[in-house]
């Protein structure tokens, strides 16, 4: 029988279903549940509800069944079942002052509990649960508000919380190794099973190209440079259409992915996400910033080597699409083959479920030795 794995408490962008599907794979008896699906993700289990009672009720009760029917509890998103409160001053807050004084009373003190009752703890850091942007460029170009010195507090506290008691650490954008504890390794995202999304035949690119662009944040994504340099292409006579894709479920998402000869991504984090993934699974192109430096540091060589991504900044967007469309179109069917060969191989599902087998082996092993 296999190590028995929980996955809670969130589904952030399908990673952690995603790995619970790959360890299943791997013969562990790994199960995803989650109090949140923002973008109508499947997950084995839901406990989702708008009623504050009944959510404390479910998430005491996954405490309870992660101490009793669990071998390996690994967090997602930078979130334990108890996290830190958003910080929200009392004074905009304050008919929730005392719901706030009890979230703060319990913040973290699962992981103590979890680590005395024997539990092997793994933590996934995914993004903005662990970037502190404050003051950052990054901070500037999102605009006032997203980053703040109290969230980047709130952030380092989680961090140190899970470096004190967690077995594992990982992190799926290089950026993130930079603010997390050196021990912590870099993992390729499991949220997409290549196999599950089907390419077409490489082929030219199309008269007049659709690029999608898929902003959970427009700020975070750079959406204003997308628009810009599309509609300046449109003023220089190059043929193209822009589709935003925003505030909709993944299935309806999906369709508009399959329609797309190419994607723009990011413009300012440095990394690509599941979206691009997604894309390059369906043998589309992706244009989005690596920053190679950050990355070079904390991604293995082999994955940069092959990464087919065509790089861009919010500044020269413009020109890079401007050339993809008509220069370098004859490079497109190639480039299509090799989104789609990356994708099978460093984001394989069963490569990715494997190895967490072994780390949850291995740090089940240091813990009894």
């Amino acid at each position: 029988m296999g190590l028995r794995v929980l996955h809670c408490p969130t589904n952030v962008g399908n990673n952690p279903q995603g790995l619970a599907r790959a360890e299943r794979e791997a013969g562990l008896e790994s199960v995803c549940v989650s109090f949140d699906e923002p973008f109508g993700y499947p997950v084995d289990e839901s406990l989702a509800t708008p009623n504050p009672l009944l959510f404390e009720a479910r998430r005491w009760g996954l405490l309870r069944r992660a101490l009793r029917e669990f071998d390996v509890v690994h967090f997602n998103f930078g979130r334990s079942l108890f996290s830190p409160p958003p910080p929200v001053p009392w004074r905009d807050d304050p008919l929730h002052a005392p719901g706030r004084a009890y979230v703060r009373a319990l913040a973290l003190r699962d992981l103590p509990l979890l680590r005395r009752a024997g539990k092997t703890i793994a933590v996934t850091f995914q993004g903005d649960d662990a970037r502190q942007g404050h003051g950052s460029p990054l901070a500037e170009a999102v605009g006032e508000g997203y980053y703040t010195p109290a969230g980047d507090a709130v952030k380092r506290r989680t961090i140190a919380a899970f470096d004190r008691y967690a077995d594992r650490i990982f992190f799926l954008n290089p950026d993130l190794g930079d603010v997390l504890p050196a021990r912590a390794r870099f993992l390729p995202y499991a949220s997409v099973d290549p196999r599950e999304w089907r390419p077409r035949e490489p082929a030219p690119l199309a008269a007049t190209p659709r690029i999608v662009h898929a902003p959970s944040h427009r700020g975070v994504k750079g959406t204003e440079h997308v628009v810009a340099a599309v509609e300046q292409l449109r003023r220089e006579g190059v043929a193209v259409e822009l589709e935003l894709v925003e505030g909709v479920g993944h299935a309806e998402a999906r369709r508009a992915y399959e329609r797309a000869d190419l994607l723009v991504d990011q413009l300012l984090v440095g990394w690509y996400g599941a979206l691009a993934i997604e894309l390059m699974a369906l043998g589309r192109p992706v244009v989005c910033f690596v920053d190679d430096e950050t990355a070079g540091r904390h991604a293995p060589p082999e994955l940069l080597a092959e990464l087919p991504i065509v790089r861009a900044t919010r500044d020269d967007l413009g020109e890079v699409l401007r050339r993809l469309l008509t220069e370098r179109r004859d490079e497109y069917p190639e480039l299509a083959r090799r989104s789609r060969a990356f994708a099978e191989r460093w984001h394989d599902p069963a490569r990715i479920g494997e190895r967490m087998r072994a780390e949850y082996e291995a740090a089940q092993a240091e813990r009894r030795s």
